[in-house]
């Protein structure tokens, strides 16, 4: 059965990468853009380019008509459950028959970060949706770390208000390909599901720079900062006050031992170990090496903390015990195939 796929947030790191896996499949893929000339490279590989903004619930109609499964990643920002309520109010109007939804690592009513509240509500709804469902809750992205190459590679420093924490962090690329999977396999298989994808294990960032030491050759320190010296930072680059509050509200979780823990969801679902630390800093050697102009790119990704997006971007962390969203009765399981009226 011809199956077509919907992605949003098309040109951030994780729908990236998974457009990269899926490319390699026999799905059709279309991706949802504000601005299509971000796309232009896309659309010349033959995917479908389509122009639509998740603030608007009446631009989705063209985008969703003949899709069968919708990748959903919202922007992070106050406004992530209104886009969310559009796009599934959008996906049900449309007959998807399936919602991969990219949450939020500890997503929950009582979540120690508004991020995690803010999710909670869009889960739950999804869940309530009456369309086949699977929510991923993949834990603090290795790629954050690129932001702050520049310094490391300029000063042996890294510098972060992340205490001594111990973090389970994954690979972006393993977040991809544990959705390609789930994209892939029949609704049926992975209905119901919440899958909180991370790394091999839990290391510290003492652990990380002496990581990048080895990988790199040089001299790698980490630096505890101050959570005011690390808002303060924040808000000089003019990182929204919203956004800066959620950061620090996941970094003194991360410091008090909240992200200190590992799952085998990557490997259930895969068949596979995820990308070790020392994998993801041997293939990122370049961007933490001293070099003489500074790398944009990896400047770019500074701050994005536990897989959120920054609220403007086109593209877009779950502790243990929180499992009160699973908690949602028959009704949520039945007859996913016929969407709600």
């Amino acid at each position: 059965m011809h199956r077509t796929i919907l992605i949003t947030a098309a040109t951030g790191q994780v729908s990236s990468a998974l457009i990269e896996e899926l490319d390699r499949t026999d799905r059709q893929l279309r991706v949802l853009v504000r601005d299509p000339s971000k796309a232009r490279s896309l659309g010349a590989r033959g995917v479908e380019v389509y122009t639509g903004d998740l603030g608007d619930p009446f631009s989705l109609a063209p985008a969703l008509e003949g899709v069968s499964d919708l990748w959903l990643l919202t922007p992070n920002g106050p406004r992530a459950p209104e886009h969310s309520t559009n796009a599934l109010w959008a996906a049900r109007r449309a007959g998807i028959e399936r919602v991969v939804r990219m949450s939020a690592v500890g997503a929950a009513h009582d979540a120690a970060t508004r991020s995690g509240r803010l999710h909670a509500l869009s889960d739950h709804e999804l869940q309530q949706s009456g369309m086949c469902w699977t929510i991923l809750r993949p834990h603090w992205f290795m790629q954050n770390l690129l932001g702050a190459a520049d310094e490391v590679a300029a000063t042996g420093k890294l510098h972060l208000n992340m205490g001594n924490g111990r973090l389970g962090m994954i690979d972006v690329r393993d977040i991809a390909t544990l959705a390609a999977y789930v994209l892939t396999d029949h609704p049926d298989r992975h209905h119901g599901q919440i899958y909180t994808p991370t790394g091999p294990r839990a290391i510290s960032f003492a652990e990380v720079a002496n990581q990048l030491r080895q990988t790199i050759g040089n001299d790698v320190t980490y630096t505890l900062v101050t959570d005011q010296a690390a808002a303060a930072n924040m808000l000089n680059r003019g990182i929204p006050d919203w956004t800066v509050g959620m950061l620090i509200e996941y970094a003194q979780a991360y410091a008090s031992g909240w992200g200190d823990f590992v799952t085998t969801d990557f490997h259930d679902i895969t068949g596979r170990p995820p990308r070790s630390f020392a994998a993801f800093a041997r293939d990122h050697a370049h961007a933490f090496t001293p070099r003489s102009e500074p790398n944009d790119a990896a400047a770019a990704a500074y701050g994005q903390f536990a897989g959120d997006p920054a609220p403007d971007s086109d593209r877009a962390p779950e502790h243990p015990g929180a499992e009160l969203e699973q908690q949602t009765g028959d009704a949520a399981l039945r007859d996913c195939h016929a969407p709600a009226d």
